[in-house]
């Protein structure tokens, strides 16, 4: 018999979170912070690549992991298997006072509800393959009902493409990207390609790309209607641009001519 796998989409009382004051988690490069949940983690999501939070997701554990090196503040979300969310500011700090947080249930900010169920294949590697496009989607889903701020836009030809967020996920990376058409005709997507760039120092118009691999889209779409513009979300695995990278995306027409190429450098 099949077992029916929960997924759910995160739904926080506005009265809860607007009474919660959220704490500070201070990490740094040389050691662990460790986090200890009173039920086992399902998933930990942090809002810089700054910042890393591992966990295990092959087997069910209260403990997790912050490392952080130097850069701008950032956040941690944290969902258990009880459905409770937890939520922190993450800071870089060199000293650090604290190592260990033990964390109870009346910390939580709000709890999530289940709103769709999905069979779960049988065990085994088709199953597990199962159960990861779930956690990317539900993971893609929350990522783009929760605001979103601009990192790198583009415009040509009445098209803009732009680079809205990038979050690390234990080995994934999260790229939420909006097209918008403004051209006066549709846009029939070709491909939206993600690269990473190395400019050659010693020759200023040279650079080098490497192509990235995708995992997973989310709600990518075949074409942009003229006047409209569509939100979606790209799933790579985990990478970590150097001081002389950026991040390139290329989006390219169908049957036509036009090309928009964005960069972000961290």
């Amino acid at each position: 018999m099949k077992r029916i796998l929960i997924i759910s989409i995160l739904i926080i009382s506005s009265q809860m979170s607007a009474q919660k004051h959220l704490d500070t988690i201070y990490a740094n490069e040389h050691k662990n912070v460790a986090l200890f949940f009173p039920e086992p983690i399902r998933q930990g999501i942090v809002g810089a690549p700054n910042f890393v939070f591992t966990y295990n997701r092959e087997k069910e554990q209260y403990l997790g992991l912050v490392q952080a090196s130097p850069g701008k503040e950032s956040n941690l979300l944290v969902l258990t298997k009880d459905g409770r969310v937890y939520s922190y500011i993450l800071k870089y700090q060199k000293q650090l006072d604290k190592l260990n947080h033990f964390v109870t249930s009346s910390q939580s900010i709000g709890t999530e509800r289940s709103v769709m169920e999905i069979p779960e294949l049988e065990k085994g590697t088709a199953a597990s393959n199962k159960e990861r496009r779930a956690y990317f989607e539900r993971a893609s889903q929350y990522l783009l009902g929760s605001g979103h701020k601009t990192m790198a836009t583009k415009r040509k030809k009445g098209i803009r493409i732009q680079l809205q967020n990038m979050v690390y996920d234990d080995s994934e990376v999260y790229l939420v990207i909006e097209v918008k058409n403004n051209s006066g005709i549709n846009f029939e997507i070709d491909y939206l390609k993600v690269y990473r760039t190395n400019r050659n120092p010693k020759r200023k118009t040279s650079y080098q790309r490497l192509p990235l691999m995708v995992v997973h889209k989310h709600k990518m779409p075949y074409a942009i209607i003229d006047g409209k513009s569509q939100r979606f979300v790209y799933v790579l695995p985990k990478f970590v641009l150097g001081d002389n990278e950026k991040l390139m995306l290329e989006l390219k027409e169908l049957n036509g001519s036009r090309r928009v190429i964005v960069s972000w450098k961290k």
